[in-house]
Formats: structure tokens, sequence, C-alpha cells
């Protein structure tokens, strides 16, 4: 039995920066670009004296960057110790595979769920991650094919195509080649949907089979699940609380979002050698999440277009570092300059909604202006 789960990227429209504290809100979109992660066991049956095992066997398969990574999983406390090349390893996805090992043990708690869990994690954990070509960046392939850099030319590729790597500009700077990105939160959407598959695989969650079925404002104790282990994880495995936008989104889908209290997730930041994770992420979850997440989307007839603006790209907590230390060097320019920028965000956010409710109110008329602007020219 095999488990397919799939999870969105993010565009953040606005909240830039302000979004890291709390209470400045941001719009957030998912995209319709999925990362998708399929979850099935290794062995069909159960080996002769699995029973007595204490380890269990996991493999990482990653076709886009032809790489495959095996593991050995401790089901005392599910920590992976690679047997393979380190250099292989994803840390975001072995973040995810520990804490929903660990939220599923944690939350399991009836016999009978604890045996039928423990029976799958004895038949081992294959796991495949695959990607949409357009968290990626193909200008390279696309050149060398001669054609045009246009949405024509990147839809002409074969789906979840080979990724390239950063390795020209990594050369220039001495380091370690990377996956070349587009900035649509890979690592989040990834994380989601590994954390999502293996939960719904374990039997721990039961998730809605459409996107149609996903309310942000709407109470589910599933999605609810599945957003804290992989806010967690991907945490973890990035080194930082961040504002958690990207993984909300790739949970809940677009939304207004307001960002979690970061002391939430202090459990998971000094945890310990010597507690159990399943400890970690219990302390996790009994936490209280304070986000907030309503529903959002762009007004009839509107689609937010993004393109890849040339080589390379930003380093996000380069970028963060640098706005908060202009924070901390012009404590008030930097007060008035958010405050600005809140009343912008709230402003736009407030025309979109009264289009929104015009489109309702009277869409004939409202359906003829769009379409009437969307024949206009543009002026380079």
């Amino acid at each position: 039995m095999a488990i397919i789960a799939s999870a969105p990227g993010k565009v953040l429209m606005t909240g830039g920066y302000l979004i890291l504290e709390r209470p400045n809100a941001g719009l957030v979109l998912s995209t319709n670009s999925r990362f998708y992660a399929i979850v099935k066991p290794i062995h069909d049956h159960l080996q002769p004296h699995s029973w007595a095992w204490a380890w269990t066997d996991v493999k990482l398969t990653s076709p886009q960057l032809s790489r495959e990574s095996t593991y050995k999983l401790s089901l005392k406390s599910p920590k992976l110790q690679s047997i393979s090349s380190r250099e292989s390893g994803n840390p975001f996805v072995e973040q995810a595979v520990q804490y929903a090992v660990a939220a599923a043990q944690a939350v399991s708690v009836d016999e009978d769920k604890k045996d039928m869990l423990h029976k799958l994690l004895l038949q081992g954990l294959d796991i495949t991650i695959l990607g949409s070509n357009d968290f990626y960046s193909y200008r390279n392939q696309i050149e060398a094919l001669g054609l045009p850099l246009t949405p024509e030319s990147l839809a002409s590729l074969p789906s979840f195509s080979s990724i390239t790597l950063n390795a020209e500009e990594s050369r220039e700077h001495h380091s370690k080649p990377e996956v070349a990105k587009t900035g649509l939160g890979s690592s989040a959407a990834m994380t989601t949907a590994v954390v999502a598959a293996l939960l719904q695989y374990l039997g721990v969650v039961h998730l809605p089979l459409s996107t149609q079925a996903l309310y942000p404002d709407k109470d589910d104790a599933d999605l609810d699940l599945v957003h804290v282990v992989a806010q967690s994880a991907h945490c973890i495995a990035q080194g930082k609380v961040g504002s958690g936008f990207d993984v909300s989104a790739a949970v809940y889908g677009s939304q207004r979002y307001v960002r979690f209290s970061p002391g939430v997730l202090s459990s998971a930041q000094v945890a310990v050698s010597w507690k159990l994770l399943q400890e970690v992420i219990t302390d996790v979850l009994n936490e209280k999440w304070d986000h907030e997440k309503t529903k959002f989307c762009l007004p009839p007839l509107m689609t937010l277009v993004l393109g890849e603006p040339g080589t390379g790209g930003s380093s996000t907590p380069s970028m963060v570092g640098s706005v908060k230390k202009w924070q901390v060097s012009e404590p008030q320019k930097s007060l008035d300059l958010w405050r600005k920028l809140s009343e912008a965000n709230s402003a736009l956010e407030a025309q979109l909604k009264l289009l929104s409710k015009f489109a309702e109110e009277q869409w004939e008329t409202y359906k003829c202006v769009i379409c009437s602007c969307g024949g206009l020219g543009y002026k380079q």
C-alpha cells in the first residue's frame, strides 16, 4: 500500500519582514505548484524475528536529484542514523521523518493502534519526493535547448525534470553547489508533504482527498496535527524559528496569516539528548498555538503570475538578518516605516475584499470591467 500526499508552494503578497513580528498580518497565496511525497513499505511482509528489532530501515529517494539515501531508524526514540553518504541527505526530510514518527507514537495510545503502528514501522519506510518544475530554475536547460525564456518553454519540459545546481556560482564563492530554486517555499512544501504522507500512512490522520475540502479558518484536528509537526520539523531543520507562513500555506492553503509565538517551539529547540523525541513533540503539541489564519483568495478572474528575475537568488536568512540589524541601528525610522507598510498592506487587503464583494453583488459589471482591463497592453 502506497500513500501519496502533496502540499503547495507559497507566495507572500503582503507582510514581507513585518510578518516576522506579531500581530502583523500577511496575505499568503498557495500556488498550483505542489510537492509530492510517496510513502510505501520497503518489505512487503514482516521479516522473521523482526519483533525483536530495535531499528528499522528507511530509504529516501529524490529522482530529480538522482539521489538515494538509506538510514536506520531507532524504534525507541525515532532518530535516524545514516548508512549512506551524508552528502545525499536532506535535513528537512530527515526531520520530517523523525518528528512524524515520534508524533505517531505519541498520539497512538490504544494498544491495537500501537501494535499496528509498530508493524508498519518494522516493514520499513520507502519515501520518494518529487517537486513541480516551478519550484526550480530551468533557465540553463531551456537556453541549452535554444528555446526562448517563456512560460511555454518551461511547460514543454517533462514533469519533475532533473534539477540543476548552481555549480558555477558556487565555484566563485568557494561553496558547495546548491539547488537553483525560485523561492516558492520548496522546503516547507516538501516537509509538509512528507509529514502528511507519513501520518496518513501510519494511520494517525485521515486527510481530505481534494484541496477543495480545505478551509483555513475551519477547525480540523488532523490538519492541525500535520501543521504542528511540520512546523516543528521545518524549524529544527533550518536551525531557527521563522514566521511559519510558508508551512501554514502548505497545510491550509491561501490565507491571511499572523505568526505563532516563537515560544511554542521552545521544547523542540532546547531538546536534550536524554529526552525522547516523543516527549518533545508531546510538549510542542500541548503548547498554545496562537497563530491566526483566515480564508483569503484573490478576486475572481485575477491570477498572480510570477517570473524568474535572473540567475541566482537571494538568501532569506541573510536578508532578514540585515533588516533586523538595520532595525536596531535605526529604531525610530524602522518603526515609522513599519507603520506605513502595515497601513499600506491593510489598504490593499481592504481593496481586494471590496473587489470580491463587488464581484459577488454585480457579477456582469465586474466581469466586463476585468475583461476590458485584461485586454489592455503594457509598456516596458
